[in-house]
C-alpha cells in the first residue's frame, strides 16, 4: 500500500493492498463489492482507505457495520493501533464514538437506530445527525445475509447519500454489484483479491461418503478429532461448534485431555462470553490451546495461531415454519464450510477435519435471513426510517406471507398505520434494545410499577440464554415454591433479578454471566424510560402481579392461552397452540396444590416438529393465571348454549376461548341473537317439532333439483350456485326476519306451515325423489346419496348396516349415464 497520512507508521504487507490503486480510483464514482478470501486484510485495511483525504483534501469519516459485538470490539483496537486517526466503536449500550471519531466500527442495530435518528433526536451513542456525518459506509461480511445488514443495504442505497462498499469472502459479487448501480446509472464496481492462505490439507473423518453433518455423538467425534490433530500439530485447534451446548458437551468430554498435554488450554468462543475472556482468545499466546467455538469465529475475527480446524458443519439457523420462525439445527452450506477451512490456513500449512462424508450434498449458500424469519423487526425498522418495507429494493424478493403478518401484528400494536407509516408509539418502541413485543409491553403497562415488572422480564428472556437451572430434588422444589410462591416463571426470573439467589439454587458460572447481563441490561432500560429500581418487596404483593398479567393481556390478547380439554399439557389461544416446557413450572406439582388452567407466555421456543411442516412451540415462560382473568380481559367469543331457552326471551350464552367454556350466563336477547336462538331451537327440534327434518329433505332435494339444470318458467332468474346449495339454517334466518319474527313470544303468532319450504314442484316430487334420493335403504345396508353434477358422479356412503359387501347395480335407481362410487371409511370403489 502507498505511504498515507492515516497510518502512524509503514504497515506490513497484506494481500488486499494489490487492490489500493484500483480501489481508490473506482470508489470516486462507483459503489464497491470488494470479494477476498479469508485473512486478506479487507476488515482492517479498506476502512482506512477510505477514510483518507479525498481530491479535495477533505478527510472522510467511514463507519463499518460489522454483524457481531467480539468482532466491532475486537477491529476497533487493532485499527486503532495501526493509524493516527480517531477510532470508535458503538455496540450496545457501549460507544466511544463522538463527533471527532474518523472510522466508527458498528453494529448494524446500532447503524439502524442511527439511520433513523433526526434532528431532535440525540440518545447515549451519539445518533443526533443519524449518519449524514459519515461519507462512507462499509458493510463488512455481507454473505451472512442477516436481516439487518440486508435492510441496511437497501435503505442506503434508497436514500443515495452515501458511498456503499460491500464486502465478504463468498459472495456473487458480479449480481451485487449490478444491484447497486446507482441514480445516475453507475454499476457497482466488483473488486476481488486473493487471500493470504497457506495449504491446508483437507480429511473427512466419516468413513461413509454420503454421511452428512450430524449431532448425534458430537463430543465423541470432536474428541477423536483433537486426540489426532494434538499429535500432528503444535499450533492451536479451532473446533466450530453449532452453539454453547455443544461447546459445553465437548469442552467436558475433552476435559481428560489436559492430564496427557502439558500447557493444554480448553476454551469457549460465543457471544455469551465477557470482553476480557474474548481478549484472551484474541490474543497470542505461548501454549496450546483449543477453542470450540460459534460462528462467530468463522469471519471478521482473527484468533492468532491456529493451524488446525475441526468442522461439525453444523449451526443453529432460523427459518419460518408454518409462518414461525423456528430455530433448528441446520447444516452448513458449502460456502460456509470453506470459509472455515481457511482459518485452518492463515499463519502456515494446516489440516482441517470435517465431521461429515465427502460426498455430502450440502447447500451452495445459506439463505438470507429475510427469506426465513419474521418480518416483525424490519418493518418496524424500515417504518422508522421513512419507508415500507414491501417497497424497498432488497437483494431477493421478500416473501408475501411473512410480509402480511408483520403488518397485521404491527398494526395490532398499533407501530404502524394503515398507510405503513410509523406512529408515535412505534417510535418510542423502536430505541429500546428489546423484541418489539416486550418494548409494545413495556409501553402498555398503567404504571411504574408494571413496567419495572415488563422491564426485568424483558431483559431476562432477551439474554441469549437460560438464566436459571430448575431444581430437580425435592428439596430444592420445595424451597423454590416457598420462595416464589405463585409457581410462575415470569415472576421467578423478575425475582433473581432482584435479589441475591438463593443457597439452593444451583448456579453455574453461565447462569451468573447471563444474569449479570440481563441485570445490566434492565438497569439500562431503566435509565432511558427513567424508571426506579425495582424493589424484591414488591414481588409479593398479590394486586399488583394480577394487574401486570392483566395489563399484559389487555395489550397482547394472544399471549392468554388455556388449556386443551382432553390434551393436559397442550394450551391453546385460538390461534396457535403451545406445549409446556421442560423448563416451566407451570405443571409442577410441589409449588400447587391445583394445577392453573391458564397462563399468559411470555416466551415460546419453536422447533421443527415431525413431517415437512409440523411446528413444535414450547412455553418456556409462563405465569399462571385464573379464568376470571380471561373474563376481565374480556377475552373469549359468545355462542348459544344448547340447553333449553328461558322464559322472557332470556337464553344461557357460554363465552368460548379457544374451544373452551369459561363461562355460562343468562342473558336477555333481542334482533339478531333472538333470530338466531329460535333458528337454533327448530334445528334442535325444541319449536316446531319435526320441521327441521321436512326442511332438510325439501332442501336437499332442491339443491340436487337446480344442479341438475331443473329450472321452471317460474324461477328462472334464480341462479344456482352448485358450490354453495343452501343451507337450513340460512333459510329458516331469511324466512323469519321476512315474517317479521323479533322473538320468541313473535314465534307464537306464526305455524309451521308458514316457514315450509317451496322448491321441487309437488307434481313432480313423488317422481323425483325415486329418481334421485339422497338416502337408500337396501337389504342390511344404509347409504347416503350425493351428486356431483359436473363429473356427472353419484357418491353412495355407508351410513350403517351388517353387510359386508357393497349395494350391488341392480339394487340401485337408474342414474343412467351417471357413474357411480361407493365409500366405507377411506376406500372409495367404483359400482357397475
Amino acid at each position: 500500500m502507498s505511504n498515507s497520512s492515516v497510518t502512524a507508521f509503514s504497515l506490513p504487507a497484506l494481500p488486499i493492498d494489490k487492490l489500493y490503486n484500483e480501489f481508490k480510483l473506482a470508489i470516486k464514482h462507483h459503489h464497491l463489492v470488494v470479494e477476498s478470501d479469508t485473512g486478506s486484510g479487507k476488515s482492517t485495511r479498506l476502512p482506512l482507505w477510505c477514510a483518507e483525504a479525498n481530491d479535495s483534501g477533505k478527510p472522510q469519516r467511514v463507519l463499518v457495520i460489522e454483524p457481531r459485538r467480539v468482532a466491532c470490539l475486537a477491529l476497533a483496537d487493532f485499527v486503532a493501533k495501526q493509524t493516527q486517526l480517531q477510532v470508535g466503536y458503538a455496540i450496545r449500550f457501549d460507544s466511544t464514538v463522538n463527533e471527532q471519531t474518523d472510522i466508527a466500527f458498528v453494529t448494524p442495530g446500532i447503524a439502524l437506530r442511527w439511520l433513523s435518528a433526526n434532528s431532535e433526536a440525540v440518545d447515549e451513542v451519539g445518533d443526533k445527525a443519524g449518519l449524514a456525518c459519515f461519507d462512507t459506509i462499509i458493510i463488512d461480511e455481507f454473505h451472512e445475509r442477516r436481516w439487518d445488514t440486508d435492510l441496511l443495504l437497501a435503505l442506503l442505497k434508497t436514500a443515495g447519500k452515501h458511498r456503499l462498499v460491500i464486502t465478504s469472502a463468498t459472495i456473487d459479487g458480479e449480481r451485487l454489484a449490478s444491484y447497486l448501480t446507482d441514480k445516475n446509472g453507475n454499476k457497482g464496481t466488483r473488486l476481488q483479491a486473493e487471500g493470504r492462505r497457506f495449504h491446508v490439507e483437507l480429511r473427512y473423518q466419516s468413513t461413509e461418503s454420503h454421511h452428512l453433518p450430524d449431532v448425534r455423538d458430537i463430543d465423541k467425534k470432536v474428541k477423536q478429532a483433537v486426540e489426532t490433530l494434538l499429535t500432528q500439530t503444535a499450533g492451536d485447534i479451532l473446533v466450530f461448534l453449532p452453539g454453547k451446548k455443544e461447546i459445553q458437551i465437548c469442552l467436558q468430554a475433552c476435559q481428560g485431555l489436559l492430564a496427557t498435554n502439558d500447557g493444554l488450554e480448553l476454551l469457549g468462543l460465543h457471544g455469551g462470553i465477557d470482553a476480557k475472556q474474548q481478549q484472551d482468545i484474541l490474543s497470542e499466546t505461548d501454549h496450546q490451546r483449543v477453542i470450540f467455538a460459534t460462528n462467530v469465529a468463522e469471519t471478521s475475527l482473527t484468533i492468532p495461531g491456529v493451524t488446525a480446524v475441526i468442522d461439525s458443519g453444523l449451526e443453529r439457523r432460523t427459518h419460518q415454519r408454518n409462518g414461525r420462525t423456528v430455530l433448528s439445527l441446520a447444516r452448513i452450506s458449502k460456502a460456509s464450510s470453506e470459509q472455515r477451512l481457511g482459518r485452518a490456513g492463515r499463519v502456515q500449512a494446516g489440516i482441517c477435519i470435517r465431521l461429515w462424508g465427502k460426498g455430502a450434498p450440502l447447500e451452495a449458500i445459506t439463505p438470507p435471513e429475510l427469506q426465513r424469519e419474521e418480518l416483525v423487526e424490519p418493518m418496524l425498522a424500515a417504518a422508522c426510517s421513512g419507508y415500507q418495507l414491501s417497497n424497498l429494493p432488497f437483494v431477493d424478493k421478500l416473501p408475501e406471507k411473512s410480509l402480511t403478518k408483520a403488518t397485521e401484528q404491527l398494526l395490532s400494536m398499533a407501530a404502524i398505520d394503515s398507510a405503513g407509516l410509523v406512529t408515535v408509539h412505534g417510535r418510542k418502541l423502536f430505541p429500546l434494545p428489546i423484541d418489539t413485543q416486550f418494548a409494545h409491553l413495556i409501553s402498555a403497562m398503567p404504571d411504574d410499577a408494571c413496567k419495572g415488572l415488563m422491564v426485568d422480564l424483558a431483559a431476562a428472556l432477551t439474554v441469549p440464554g437460560l438464566i436459571y437451572t430448575l431444581p430437580v430434588d425435592e428439596f430444592g422444589l420445595q424451597q423454590l415454591g416457598l420462595w416464589e410462591p405463585f409457581g410462575c416463571d415470569a415472576y421467578f426470573m423478575i425475582k433473581l433479578l432482584r435479589a441475591d439467589a438463593p443457597d439452593w439454587l444451583t448456579m453455574s458460572d453461565a447462569n451468573q454471566s447471563l444474569l449479570k447481563e440481563a441485570r445490566f441490561l434492565a438497569s439500562q432500560i431503566r435509565k432511558v424510560l427513567s424508571l426506579p429500581v425495582g424493589k424484591e418487596d414488591d414481588l409479593s404483593h398479590v394486586e399488583l402481579r394480577q394487574r401486570w398479567c392483566l395489563a399484559a393481556i389487555e395489550a397482547l390478547p394472544a399471549l392468554a392461552f388455556i388449556r386443551r380439554d382432553k390434551r393436559q399439557q397442550a394450551l391453546g389461544n385460538g390461534y396457535s397452540e403451545v406445549q409446556i416446557a421442560r423448563d416451566s413450572r407451570f405443571d409442577l406439582p410441589l409449588d400447587k396444590q391445583v394445577l392453573p388452567i391458564a397462563a399468559v407466555v411470555f416466551d415460546q421456543f419453536a422447533l421443527a416438529g415431525r413431517g415437512a411442516k409440523q411446528t413444535l412451540n414450547l412455553a418456556t415462560c409462563m405465569a399462571p393465571i385464573s379464568i376470571d382473568m380471561l373474563l376481565k380481559a374480556q377475552l373469549g367469543e359468545e355462542r348459544l348454549a344448547s340447553n333449553k331457552e328461558l322464559a322472557d326471551d332470556a337464553v344461557l350464552i357460554e363465552r368460548v376461548y379457544a374451544g373452551r367454556i369459561i363461562n355460562t350466563y343468562r342473558k336477555q336477547v333481542s334482533g339478531e341473537q333472538a333470530i338466531e336462538a329460535i333458528v337454533r331451537s327448530i334445528c334442535e327440534g325444541r319449536s316446531f317439532k319435526g320441521l327441521s327434518q321436512k326442511l332438510s329433505k325439501d332442501i336437499a332435494a332442491w339443491n340436487i333439483w337446480l344442479a341438475l339444470g331443473n329450472i321452471d318458467d317460474q324461477i328462472a332468474d334464480v341462479k344456482p350456485d352448485f358450490d354453495r346449495p343452501l343451507e337450513l339454517v340460512s333459510y329458516l334466518y331469511d324466512r323469519l326476519i321476512e315474517l317479521g319474527v323479533e322473538s320468541f313470544a313473535d314465534l307464537e303468532l306464526i305455524e309451521a306451515g308458514d316457514l315450509f319450504f317451496e322448491g321441487v314442484p309437488d307434481w313432480q316430487r313423488q317422481e323425483f325423489d325415486q329418481l334421485y334420493p339422497i338416502e337408500l335403504v337396501l337389504a342390511d345396508l344404509k347409504l347416503s346419496v350425493s351428486y356431483l353434477p359436473k363429473r356427472k358422479l353419484v357418491l353412495l356412503e355407508y351410513l350403517n348396516g351388517q353387510r359386508k359387501l357393497g349395494p350391488k347395480r341392480w339394487e340401485l335407481p337408474r342414474w343412467q349415464g351417471w357413474k357411480i362410487q361407493y365409500k366405507k371409511a377411506s376406500r372409495v370403489v367404483d359400482i357397475k
